[in-house]
């Protein structure tokens, strides 16, 4: 896969500075624009005058983590699988933040402690296993796993493509898997381990003492190891399955809404296996989990919001889309100095 090809940039910034506005006015909505317009160009094999936003859709991935056995979190894995039911029941956070800003919602189960007895046409069901192992001791999956789980999220993201979408968030849902997520940053970035794990969920002291230590003993087997040996080393069900679908995002040069600290990781980690996935990212929020500013100076990435969120589920994601929606309808609406009779 190769990078965007950069032969439109200058006449889409041609475009974006002949509107009624002084010179980089609108600040980072002119960035967007400019990435959207060059990626649907990129598409279209022309020029685009219109960005086309349609469809929008979120995916959560859910997942469980046998770390979670060690307390690292202040909730049990059961809770995992209560939130999933949440999801599908329309009751949390997301789906709040979906009614709001018209966006389409999917849950995939990639392996959670307690299945869902009864389906919901929401939910997807692309089941690894019934969790991950406790990776401070072993393996958190095996290889086949690991394959598996980049397929299926490959396939999901492809089928919500294919139904129409041209804007793609992640989302994830699984106690325990900020450890999963601080453990894939400090192995691929060589960072401390210390400087990368965060209060998760809103641990005491004495369990970030101990989810360092645990996360170090992790990250040890597979420091500086490559990307897909990490993964399987200290990744989650829901994290393979999401850098799967960041994957095919980039194949069909879709943008995507980059969420959170386990969203970020995954996109760190998917960037990692091809580099032109950046192309395609746009970065929603920083998450005040600590480590997040580090997984942002790692992939050069300026968020476009900071509400100290910290929860997950995709939310910063789609709180950012009526931000997406406001650069394309200037880059395609907003009249420029000719078209308005403005001299200046």
């Amino acid at each position: 896969m190769t990078h965007l090809d950069n032969c439109y940039s200058d006449a889409i910034w041609h475009r974006i500075n002949q509107k009624t506005k002084p010179l980089g006015a609108l600040g980072q909505l002119e960035q967007v624009a400019h990435q959207l317009a060059l990626i649907q160009s990129n598409v279209n094999g022309a020029l685009v005058e219109k960005i086309n936003i349609t469809q929008p859709t979120v995916i959560v991935f859910a997942g469980d983590h046998g770390i979670a056995d060690e307390g690292v979190s202040i909730a049990p894995s059961a809770v995992t699988q209560q939130m999933v039911l949440n999801f599908l029941a329309g009751g949390a956070a997301i789906n709040c933040f979906c009614r709001a800003n018209q966006v389409d919602l999917k849950v995939v189960d990639c392996g959670i402690l307690l299945p869902i007895a009864n389906q919901d046409k929401a939910l997807v069901v692309q089941r690894l296993g019934e969790r991950t192992e406790n990776f401070s001791q072993q393996a958190a999956m095996t290889k086949a796993q690991l394959t598996q789980g980049l397929a299926f999220g490959r396939s999901i993201a492809f089928e919500v493509i294919e139904s129409g979408s041209t804007l793609l968030m992640f989302g994830e849902m699984g106690i325990g898997n900020t450890s999963s997520a601080s453990a894939i940053l400090a192995a691929l970035s060589q960072r401390e381990v210390a400087s990368c794990v965060g209060l998760g969920t809103g641990i005491t002291t004495e369990q970030l003492t101990k989810k360092t230590r645990l996360i170090e003993q992790g990250v040890s087997r597979c420091k500086g190891a490559d990307v897909h040996t990490i993964l399987a080393e200290v990744g989650g069900f829901e994290i393979v399955q999401m850098v799967g679908a960041y994957l095919a995002v980039s194949e069909k040069q879709i943008p995507v809404l980059v969420d959170g600290f386990i969203a970020t990781a995954a996109a760190y980690a998917a960037c990692q296996i091809e580099p032109a996935c950046r192309d395609f990212l746009i970065f929603a929020h920083q998450s005040h989990e600590s480590g997040h500013k580090y997984l942002l100076e790692e992939m050069n990435a300026e968020a476009l919001l900071d509400l100290s969120l910290r929860l997950g589920e995709g939310t910063g994601a789609v709180l950012a889309v009526p931000l997406i929606r406001a650069a394309a309808e200037f880059y395609n609406d907003m009249a420029s100095f000719e078209q308005a009779g403005v001299v200046v």
